[in-house]
């Protein structure tokens, strides 16, 4: 499969520098870079993006990730491989990753509740932007058809 074109990302030129900024303040915010990439991956898997899956995939595996719990992440909640604040990561998520799929709160009290339980402000900030980022880049790609395994960043 091809690209239909190439990453908006990449064709307008201050894009690139202010997304890599994003990431760089994503991991100084003293999050596990596993746990970044499993919500990137778990993101990714909701919505569909082959080549954020492959690259989350990737990512987490570079960060130290087991095999058995990539193999879980799609199902988390059933999977014993996962910590309390592992779950509430990937709850928040989900959640903020689904947000047209539910009326009222997007990120219901008690999934912010168990977030904010396990994680420092600087904490979230990290996780919640490696989740909007992700899901940035999860629509580029869905929509350029960007193919899996791709390297361009």
């Amino acid at each position: 499969m091809k690209a239909r074109m190439k990453n908006p990302a990449q064709v307008l030129p201050d894009a690139m520098s202010g997304i890599q900024n994003l990431y760089k303040a994503m991991h100084k915010g003293g999050v596990d870079p596993r746990l970044l990439e499993l919500v990137h991956l778990r993101a990714s898997q909701i919505n569909g993006c082959s080549a954020c899956v492959y690259a989350g995939a990737t990512g987490a595996k570079k960060a130290g990730e087991t095999d058995e719990r990539l193999h879980a992440v799609a199902a988390w909640r059933e999977a014993p491989f996962f910590s309390d604040a592992e779950r509430a990561a990937l709850a928040l998520a989900e959640h903020a990753t689904r947000l047209a799929d539910r009326s009222g709160q997007g990120v219901p009290d008690d999934v912010w509740d168990a977030a904010a339980d396990h994680f420092s402000e600087e904490q979230l900030a990290a996780l919640i932007l490696m989740i909007a980022t992700t899901n940035f880049f999860n629509r580029l790609n869905v929509t350029i058809q960007e193919p899996a395994g791709q390297n361009w960043g």
